[in-house]
């Protein structure tokens, strides 16, 4: 009988879900075309789903769109996402998103985020920055009792509006503090 040590076993099922993840969120996929289908889609999806959104698009200076994020954590977790980053509705770059995290969870999920940029210097900083990570200054647009989207007069005053939608899953509390964004070349 092959004794397997805890270490063991965790690596292992790390593993297993990060390559789980990884295989339905694009790695292999065909580049540009397919994040920009995915785009499209998501972005589809959101204004139809919560229209309120359209409004924070109007009023942003530009918006990184990440349509499909998967997470993964057994102790150890982490997310892969890739998506665009749109100005005047065109696509101008594309990014990756990850994020590792250590603690008591179990369970995978996907989900879907916009980040606005409601001004100038915060798009620019986003492009300019070498790896850019979501911290404190990434503001929350919440769902409401009727299951709409809504942001306050406080949330329409920060920099940058995060927007996460279409979770689904078994592990709990889509957050993207932390959340470090690279560009790419798909």
């Amino acid at each position: 009988m092959k004794i397997h040590s805890r270490r063991s076993i965790l690596a292992g099922a790390g593993s297993a879900l990060v390559f789980t993840g990884a295989c339905s969120n694009g790695l292999g996929s065909r580049g540009s075309e397919t994040i920009d289908a995915r785009v499209s889609s998501t972005l589809n999806y959101l204004y139809s789903s919560f229209p309120a959104t359209q409004d924070l698009r109007d009023k942003s200076a530009g918006m990184l769109i990440m349509p499909l994020v998967t997470e993964a954590g057994l102790g150890i977790g982490g997310s892969y996402g890739r998506g665009a980053l749109q100005v005047a509705g065109q696509t101008i770059d594309y990014y990756s998103a990850t994020q590792a995290s250590i603690g008591l969870q179990i369970g995978a999920q996907q989900y879907a985020h916009v980040l606005f940029f409601m001004t100038n210097d915060a798009l620019f900083n986003f492009r300019s920055s070498p790896g850019w990570a979501a911290g404190a200054d990434v503001k929350y647009v919440a769902n409401d009792q009727g299951g709409n989207v809504s942001a306050d007069t406080t949330t329409q005053l920060s920099p940058v509006i995060a927007v996460v939608f279409g979770q689904a899953g078994l592990l709990a509390g889509a957050t993207l503090k932390g959340t470090k964004y690279n560009r790419i070349i798909p």
